[in-house]
């Protein structure tokens, strides 16, 4: 059985009528709330149109960095070769190449 201590304790944690009406809380007309929603379908296609400007340029980088991966297996490719034909020729002319 509650006594009237523990009626006190609820009260104190229970809203009032008081407490309720001084949240006001705003309700929206059907006109600002078509406002808001068109502001919102508004920031969304923004946002949209960001995240595809952003794709495409990750796009364009990735071929980039494709292109320069190529680019650096070539290279190596090349350098290889030279090396090789260096000790070739250090060889024939008898000299000792050092590292």
């Amino acid at each position: 059985m509650l006594d009237d201590k523990d009626i006190e304790k609820l009260l104190e944690s229970l809203a009032t009528k008081k407490d309720l009406n001084d949240l006001s809380v705003k309700l929206l007309s059907r006109d600002e709330f078509e406002v808001a929603k068109k502001d919102i379908k508004d920031d969304i296609n923004g946002l949209r149109e960001m995240v595809q400007a952003l794709v495409v340029s990750v796009d364009k980088l990735v071929g980039a960095i494709d292109d320069l991966k190529q680019e650096y297996t070539m290279v190596t490719a090349k350098v290889d070769r030279h090396e090789k034909w260096i000790q070739q020729i250090a060889e024939k002319l008898g000299i000792k190449l050092e590292y």
